[in-house]
């Protein structure tokens, strides 16, 4: 690969990956940030970056707590958590990384566990692909200061029966045997077991992360355990104009209709004075 990278401001990741993006509309640009920084000091960049739909890749790593400045909770911290900087526990609702990424009018939103190098390698090449600012949450241990943090649903032992693997077009099931899956209740999710109550595999929902309306997506970027599995693969993938093409073809229409050719042209035009 010909690659080349540099670190940001702290938080301005997103400003600085546009720039670049829109300056080079050619390069393959990805930002790497984690829950700290693209949602406290970087929320601002992080929501209009993905409002604006510039094709940019953004890989977000959840380890729910500052790893890197040595344990402070973060904007993604299980309320009551104690830490460094909330020794009597957290008393504040966490972000749901999936809830803004919808809600700032995302087109692309996935999430893997960072243990899963297959899982995580095929969603990134469906981000790699996708037209538009792509946003791949990391589930992401901090051996340091929150170790452990996604055991309840990464463990190996668990993790069958505790998160469902989308995939395009295939049914909602989970479970060591797939015997579990989900069925739309009225307007919400439920989860049900095949064989009980009637339940086939023709009444589970199927995934179509292509769908306009982001009612699924959404709750299935907020699905948590015990009530449900954690939802894995790509959520949402839905077309949408970018920033970058749409300002390139604006570029491109008044160069074409604009009197102004030269600088000569730019500088006599208006008002201007004769200076004798």
């Amino acid at each position: 690969m010909d690659t080349y990278g540099f670190h940001s401001i702290h938080g301005r990741a997103s400003a600085i990956a546009s720039g670049v993006k829109i300056a080079n509309p050619d390069l393959s640009v990805w930002q790497i940030t984690g829950d700290g920084d693209a949602l406290a000091i970087g929320g601002n960049h992080f929501i209009h970056v993905i409002r604006r739909n510039v094709d940019i890749n953004i890989i977000l790593f959840n380890n729910q707590i500052y790893g890197l400045t040595k344990g402070q909770y973060s904007p993604t911290s299980t309320k009551g958590i104690v830490t460094k900087t909330s020794p009597y526990g957290t008393i504040e609702e966490p972000f749901s990384v999936g809830e803004l990424v919808i809600g700032a009018k995302g087109k692309f939103f996935a999430r893997t566990i960072d243990a899963n190098i297959a899982l995580s390698t095929q969603i990134y090449t469906e981000a790699a692909k996708h037209k538009g600012t792509s946003v791949v949450e990391v589930l992401q241990n901090c051996v340091i200061f929150n170790d452990g943090v996604h055991d309840t649903v990464a463990d190996k032992e668990v993790r069958d029966d505790r998160t469902l693997i989308l995939k395009q077009g295939q049914p909602m099931l989970f479970g060591k045997n797939n015997e579990k899956g989900l069925i739309l209740d009225g307007l919400k999710l439920r989860v049900v077991k095949i064989g009980e109550g009637g339940i086939t595999e023709k009444d589970i929902i199927l995934h179509d992360a292509t769908e306009p309306n982001p009612g699924i997506h959404y709750m299935l970027a907020n699905m948590r355990y015990p009530d449900f599995p954690v939802a894995l693969g790509v959520i949402r993938s839905v077309e949408g104009v970018t920033y970058d093409a749409a300002m390139t073809d604006q570029i491109n229409t008044i160069k074409h209709s604009s009197k102004i050719k030269c600088m000569d042209d730019l500088l006599m035009h208006g008002s201007t004075w004769k200076v004798e």
